[in-house]
């Protein structure tokens, strides 16, 4: 049995990792740490958890974290992962990290979004954590950089499409709607249930932090530097990502021919669903599950193309994601512990 500690396990994020390795077959939690509720039962942290866990959080030091750990997810804060990550990749324990902070290939890029990096060295020795494109690198990878909610909704419908060189890779345009668990479990004004309630609105337009983690990967795939233009806004539910992609096709091409190109691309794939001609990607599909759902349409005489697609923002955008990545680490069937249907309505 896989001994696996949580560090920073009383977040959104902490909270899934521990419902799905609690039903996980070949996983057991070994240690949870948190400063804020050190010495309290997880259960009472998250009352859900009452009779299924009776593990107690720990501000244990990191040195016994790995001592107690086969396998570490770190669910901590941007930059406070890169003090503890390093130490447990010292002593030889493999580590999914939720945390932007080794996510990009080039630490100049994420010193521009984020601040100065302290082990950049590690980089190499990193690969990023989208399963449908780095399985085979993420199997013997020893720090795996959990893609972020929003790059993980805008990735997965545009992949297929610019490794056909099927669309332009210019002027793509990525609108996505969040809900509120996306910016984390710290209080703060602009998340209380007043300040949402009732209102959609845009932030960080143009200047948010996930767009490079995007652009980093597409240009990748188009073998160029590649700029898209990314615009989030928050929605008042509590978790889900809908992404809406505009983008050009580059020869004239009917839905149904698009639709056979990414069915084609993702027919082995365990969670990603493509929706039938004329149907569209809900949040609500998807709550509480690991998949990613994908819907496409054209307009044949502008030759422009839409891609729909609609994560939960805490699995496939966070938790479930990084279970997935554990299970191809550890040779477990990649849907193990993600079995679960989502949680409509």
């Amino acid at each position: 049995m896989l001994r696996v500690g949580i560090v920073g396990a009383t977040g959104y994020t902490g909270f899934e990792l521990i419902r799905l390795l609690i039903g996980h077959p070949g996983a057991e939690i070994s240690i949870l740490t948190s400063r804020k509720y050190a010495g309290d039962p997880i259960s009472e942290v998250f009352p859900s958890l009452r009779g299924r866990i009776e593990s107690r959080c720990r501000n244990a030091p990191m040195e016994k974290v790995a001592e107690e750990s086969d396998f570490i997810f770190s669910a901590v804060p941007h930059k406070t992962a890169m003090e503890v990550v390093p130490l447990f990749h010292e002593r030889g324990k493999r580590i999914v990290d939720l945390s932007a902070d080794f996510r990009f290939r080039d630490h100049r890029v994420y010193e521009k979004w984020y601040q100065p990096h302290t082990c950049p060295e590690l980089l190499k020795d990193t690969v990023y954590g989208l399963p449908e494109l780095y399985r085979d690198l993420i199997k013997g990878a020893g720090i795996v950089g959990n893609p972020g909610c929003y790059p993980t909704g805008a990735l997965l419908p545009l992949i297929p499409l610019i490794k056909r060189d099927a669309i332009t890779p210019e002027g793509i345009i990525i609108d996505s709607k969040s809900g509120v668990s996306g910016a984390g479990r710290e209080l703060s004004l602009e998340t209380q249930f007043s300040e949402v309630n009732e209102g959609l609105k845009a932030y960080k337009v143009l200047e948010h932090r996930h767009c490079p983690e995007i652009e980093q990967e597409l240009s990748g795939l188009a073998g160029h530097s590649l700029s898209v233009i990314f615009t989030p806004h928050l929605i008042p539910m509590s978790r889900g990502i809908l992404t809406t992609i505009y983008c050009e096709l580059v020869k004239d091409v009917a839905t149904e021919t698009v639709l056979k190109w990414v069915e084609d691309f993702y027919r082995e794939e365990p969670f990603v669903r493509v929706c039938p001609l004329g149907k569209f990607p809900n949040t609500l599909d998807v709550r509480g599950s690991n998949f990613c759902d994908i819907g496409l349409k054209v307009n044949q005489q502008m030759k422009k193309l839409i891609a729909i697609s609609a994560i939960d923002n805490l699995m496939k955008g966070a938790s479930g994601q990084a279970i997935q990545n554990m299970n191809i680490m550890c040779d477990f069937p990649e849907n193990m512990g993600l079995e679960i249907p989502a949680l409509y309505p």
